[in-house]
């Protein structure tokens, strides 16, 4: 009876030890003191933002904790609370809203732990447009994973040459805003990028040789602009290709070279461009495609002497004004997935 009594007590001291350990690792970490370094930084970058009404010290006096901020993540590093993601515009209903006037102060760049920064929607005035700061990028090196500049019509001049130091980075983001010039080659330089979106702006000239090393790449969309000239050879290479959209633009040459090694590619859309020379072997190499959109491009040549049998997956096929000659060919029928669209 002793021994059960004893087995009893010492059970019982173990359950509550443990509820005791676990509180106190949660109270820790809820209790962690943040940077009084970083929380200015982060305040004054807001209010360059949002304008000068808001007082971060007072509304969000413990904006890891018990007063957080909509679009900002925290989290600890060496014992105190850091920035990691800080996402400015109407992303959700609570979210910081951007003022008229509009500023990126320093204190942005003092965000040595910042992983993600995100503005979406907020440049909006034509009146009072800003451009990316040209410098400092270099301070975010060591952390800064992700960029995005999404729908901010206020966003105006080029992008940062700058940005060529990220070079952690895995995603930029450039998604209709009004930028412009040419796209900086030292963008190739960023080779863990998986992401890269430049479209809907209004950049000019060659899409950077420098392209090519990017083999991380599963996502390349350098749509809506008026980019000009021919694919660099190196784009054929980048074996990881998942989607590569290049319409509406003025592209022109032959779409690939004969080296062109595209296998994942799920999705090739080139429409509105000024592609000539026929469609060539590698596009009919390309097995994984369910997406090929040609349109509006003075490709020419004869249909009947392409065999369509490896695009099993295709399901959608654009062919609309492109000066192929011929009729269907059996092995295009026979592809009992597909799609055709438009005439040529």
């Amino acid at each position: 009876m002793l021994m059960r009594s004893n087995r009893f007590t010492l059970a019982v001291c173990i359950l509550c030890l443990g509820i005791w350990c676990c509180g106190q690792a949660y109270n820790t970490e809820e209790a962690a003191p943040m940077e009084k370094a970083e929380q200015a930084a982060l305040y004054s970058a807001i209010q360059g933002f949002v304008g000068n009404w808001w007082n971060g010290s007072d509304l969000y006096p413990d904006p890891c904790g018990w007063t957080p901020i909509q679009g900002v993540s925290c989290d600890i590093v060496g014992g105190l609370w850091y920035i990691t993601a800080l996402s400015i515009g109407p992303f959700y209903e609570n979210s910081l809203a951007c003022a008229t006037n509009v500023e990126f102060r320093p204190q942005l760049f003092q965000l040595k732990h910042l992983k993600s920064l995100s503005f979406f929607n907020c440049f909006v005035s034509l009146r009072h447009p800003i451009t990316i700061p040209g410098d400092k990028w270099e301070k975010l090196a060591g952390s800064l994973q992700s960029i995005e500049f999404r729908s901010n019509p206020g966003l105006i001049g080029q992008v940062p040459t700058s940005f060529g130091y990220l070079k952690k980075l895995q995603s930029l983001v450039l998604l209709e805003n009004r930028l412009t010039g040419q796209v900086p080659t030292n963008i190739g330089n960023l080779t863990n990028l998986n992401r890269l979106v430049l479209a809907g702006n209004r950049f000019t000239g060659r899409i950077p040789d420098s392209f090519g090393r990017l083999k991380k790449l599963l996502i390349l969309d350098l749509s809506r602009n008026s980019l000009s000239g021919h694919l660099p050879l190196g784009l054929g290479g980048l074996a990881s290709l998942l989607k590569f959209d290049l319409s509406n633009n003025q592209l022109k040459g032959k779409l690939f070279a004969r080296n062109a090694y595209l296998k994942n590619l799920t999705l090739l859309d080139v429409r509105n461009n000024k592609f000539s020379g026929g469609l060539n072997q590698p596009i009919l190499d390309m097995h994984s495609l369910e997406e090929l959109m040609l349109s509006c491009n003075p490709l020419g040549g004869d249909i009947m002497r392409l065999d369509w049998q490896s695009l099993q997956s295709l399901v959608v096929l654009d062919l609309s004004n492109v000066g192929l000659k011929g009729e269907i060919p059996e092995s295009l029928s026979g592809l009992k997935r597909l799609e055709v669209s438009g005439t040529w």
